[in-house]
């Protein structure tokens, strides 16, 4: 099978060609999106292979379909990005649900403390032979309430690492997780409460209609004065500018950001030599309590490895029986 595959980074290309040889699936790498412009790439392929901030908009579905395209193989789980409407009758629409948890749920931690301990600014100071300890003075997490927003295979994987920090957590999920609640460390909560009563709030749930903006400025005004808010998720979970108001009115004491909303046009490229046109994220990027990354939450190993495995399976799937079980 030809796959066009859209998007693609020197970090993707080890283990697609690992397990693409190995299945017999041929894949020709794309740097650009797929997008309006760009679709009439995918000319003569059997499928394409597409990302999170890839454009797959009615055009651009109604283009693969005249061109005989049939497989949509999405190596991420969320597919927000997909008018899977539209798609219905033209394209399989595959996904990757889950690969390695940790890799996304450690990032968060990973963030989490950097913020905290002022790591970030520690290493910039001490590049310049400054020692001074002055402004460095962070918090313990020991004691401390966390609250987790989604319970899903991140969100576990995160409560059990907040749990070896000696936090108790609340647990907000729109389908609660029985197995989860011990009554005592880990309780599932009314997100009002979880608002209320956790200094740190983490978000690890899809983005759909009823958790766009979950942080708006109605739910932020809810939280407590100084909370911490971290989204290794979905960018548009967060309402930017409400956030960015947050965080001026010292509402908010610091935010971990490793996706944004308007990132499709910034992320996983250089921008060093232009001019920064997104007000909100240069002035969030300024402020000294935020730490922003991009997007990397993801990219261990580990997680690109089972990425790869997982979206030839798939294509494998439906070439071989028609049926696949990570097809939406």
């Amino acid at each position: 099978m030809k796959i066009a595959f859209f998007d693609a980074k020197p970090y993707d290309l080890p283990a697609f060609e690992k397990y693409g040889k190995k299945a017999g699936v041929d894949f020709k790498y794309f740097e650009t999106k797929l997008n309006r412009d760009t679709a009439k790439l995918a000319n003569n392929f059997d499928g394409v292979c597409a990302f999170v901030n890839d454009e797959i908009d009615s055009y651009v579905i109604d283009s693969l379909y005249e061109m005989d395209v049939r497989i949509l193989a999405l190596r991420c789980s969320g597919f927000n990005n997909v008018d899977t409407e539209h798609a219905k009758g033209k394209l399989r629409i595959l996904r990757v649900p889950a690969y390695s948890p940790y890799a996304v749920a450690e990032h968060a931690m990973a963030l989490l403390l950097t913020s905290v301990r002022r790591i970030h600014k520690a290493y910039i100071r001490s590049k310049d032979f400054n020692f001074s300890l002055n402004g460095l003075t962070g918090f313990d997490l020991y004691g401390k309430t966390v609250g987790v927003i989604g319970t899903g295979r991140i969100g576990r994987v995160f409560i059990d690492i907040c749990l070896g920090f000696g936090m108790r957590v609340l647990a907000y999920d729109k389908y609660p997780q029985k197995d989860i609640d011990n009554g005592d460390t880990v309780r599932n909560a009314e997100l009002v409460e979880l608002l209320e009563c956790s200094d740190i709030i983490s978000l690890h749930c899809p983005l759909t209609d009823e958790t766009y903006h979950i942080m708006d400025e109605a739910n932020l005004s809810k939280c407590k004065d100084g909370v911490i808010i971290i989204n290794t998720s979905r960018g548009a979970l967060v309402d930017a500018e409400a956030l960015l108001l947050a965080i001026k009115s010292r509402k908010v004491g610091a935010a971990c950001l490793d996706v944004y909303e308007e990132e499709s046009e910034l992320f996983f490229k250089d921008n060093s030599g232009h001019i920064m046109e997104d007000d909100i994220l240069a002035r969030l990027i300024s402020m000294p309590n935020v730490i922003v990354t991009s997007h990397q939450a993801f990219l261990t190993e580990e997680a690109l490895s089972n990425i790869a495995e997982a979206t030839v399976n798939n294509i494998i799937d439906i070439r071989n029986t028609g049926m696949c079980k990570n097809e939406i």
